[in-house]
């Protein structure tokens, strides 16, 4: 009698010639839960494997009528080497069973098939898939973090927590986190991630600004082979990869309204092709999306599409600037302090209380970001025991001495020093000031300066601003970093 299996079902691909064992197999499996197609040839066997989503395990016999069983095994473990294989034949050769375990058969059995003992092969298959994924999934996501790990007290952070506590638990499929550059998007998309009932599956993130858009369809959506100059193979997409888990679309007013429309097509049906391909595929994924663009004035401007933007915006949480929360500051100072001394390996007693008062009433247009980054440069330039001051943080620094203004007809105007200023240095000097207050914001960036948003682009581009700058130019209204 066959046992029933411990939770985990499969799509089984049954690669058979022989129509008996392959109606025996099928209904045995399906009695216990699985999902199995069959073929009765290699070529529709490929079909099959490249149409599969989810966790899928092969069945293959090695006496095909149109190709050798060991050649396709070969083939099968390069182009789908997630895929189990579990080789059937009626061969009883030590040399064949040898063979087929080199070429990365999962397990070998002969016929006539014991159908008790080939559950619990595949049950194991499927066990030894799952907990593979789940290393990967702990490798990639390299900052886990639970809502314990979001710092901050201040009212709003923790309504905030409450609200992403809801939503994790929530069936919706899809979360918009909005909020200015560096105030910690992926940090809150993690801990909705880690919250969820899909932590065990992967976080993946895709920064959407940071590939040209066929690159990231192919990323996103997979291909299959020949679909265009260079795809020489099969290859899954990141939708397909990260079934169970989470994918953080970082920066999601970057995308191209083409890949708007297929993520669009995902969201309201729930179903996606590889880029060449034909066959629908199922992702089970929770899309997690950020920007630090207003969505509502893209899509006024018909840079992003207003159905999918309420699609997005189904469950919605914005991050407020650190501008706005101050008293957050101390806890994140000594959270960072904490952290860089593990790191660094170079103790240091704390920040001294004045120094706390100044970093807190410090506007830090970066916002966590910068904040971040400002602890770790004075934790690695202290001295050991040592307690952090003022002169520790650069930011804190006595300002260089700048050209006075005066008021002229009730405009403010530069005085030329008596020994002349360096105008390029200057001009370079007030575009990143503008744009780093701005968080990479050209548009607001061109309200301090009195210029438009080309004109602070075409600057920043002459003036070859560092690549801080540049990127956060980039981005534009933008969607750096979260």
């Amino acid at each position: 009698m066959v046992t029933t299996l411990r939770g985990l079902c499969a799509n089984i691909v049954l690669i058979e010639d022989d129509y008996l064992t392959r109606e025996l197999v099928q209904t045995a499996l399906g009695d216990v839960g699985h999902t199995v197609v069959g073929a009765a040839t290699a070529a529709a066997g490929r079909e099959l494997l490249a149409a599969a989503s989810g966790s899928v395990v092969a069945l293959l016999d090695l006496g095909l009528p149109d190709a050798d069983g060991l050649s396709l095994l070969g083939e099968i473990r390069r182009e789908h080497p997630d895929v189990p294989v579990i080789v059937m034949t009626g061969r009883t050769s030590v040399d064949t069973a040898v063979e087929a375990m080199r070429q990365g058969a999962y397990h070998y059995l002969t016929k006539p098939i014991d159908l008790g003992q080939l559950v619990s092969i595949i049950q194991n298959a499927l066990e030894a898939s799952t907990l593979r994924r789940e290393l990967i999934a702990a490798r990639t996501t390299s900052e886990t973090v639970d809502l314990d790990g979001v710092i901050g007290d201040a009212p709003e952070m923790k309504r905030i927590k409450e609200l992403v506590a809801r939503f994790a638990q929530s069936p919706a499929s899809t979360v918009l986190i909005t909020g200015e550059s560096g105030t910690g998007k992926d940090v809150l998309a993690r801990a909705l991630h880690a919250r969820s009932d899909r932590a065990r599956g992967p976080f993946t993130n895709v920064t959407c600004s940071a590939m040209p858009e066929p690159l990231l369809e192919s990323e996103l959506f997979g291909h299959e082979k020949g679909a265009f100059t260079g795809a020489h193979q099969q290859k899954k997409g990141l939708l397909e990869l990260s079934e169970r888990g989470t994918v953080f679309l970082d920066e999601i007013g970057e995308m191209s309204p083409m890949l708007q429309a297929k993520l669009l097509r995902v969201l309201e049906s729930k179903t996606f092709r590889r880029v060449g391909g034909t066959k629908d595929l199922t992702p089970d994924v929770r899309i997690v999306a950020a920007t630090n663009r207003d969505l509502r004035e893209e899509v006024r401007a018909g840079r992003f599409r207003e159905d999918l933007f309420y699609r997005l915006a189904v469950l919605h949480v914005h991050l407020p600037p650190l501008r706005e929360r101050r008293e957050d500051i101390p806890a994140l100072v000594a959270h960072f302090v904490a952290r860089f001394q593990r790191e660094f390996r170079r103790p240091v007693r704390g920040v001294d209380p004045k120094t706390m008062a100044r970093l807190a009433a410090q506007d830090w247009p970066g916002n966590v970001r910068e904040l971040r980054n400002a602890v770790e440069r004075a934790v690695l330039l202290a001295e050991e025991n040592q307690t952090l001051g003022e002169t520790d943080f650069e930011l804190l620094a006595p300002k260089a001495s700048r050209p006075p203004a005066v008021s002229s007809g009730g405009a403010s105007v530069f005085v030329l020093p008596p020994e002349g200023l360096d105008l390029a240095a200057l001009e370079r000097s007030l575009v990143e000031q503008a744009l780093a207050r701005a968080g990479g914001n050209r548009t607001r960036a061109g309200r301090l300066l009195g210029l438009n948003r080309d004109q602070v682009r075409y600057r920043a581009s002459k003036l070859d601003a560092p690549d801080d700058a540049r990127g956060a130019e980039r981005r534009d209204s933008g969607a750096p970093e979260s």
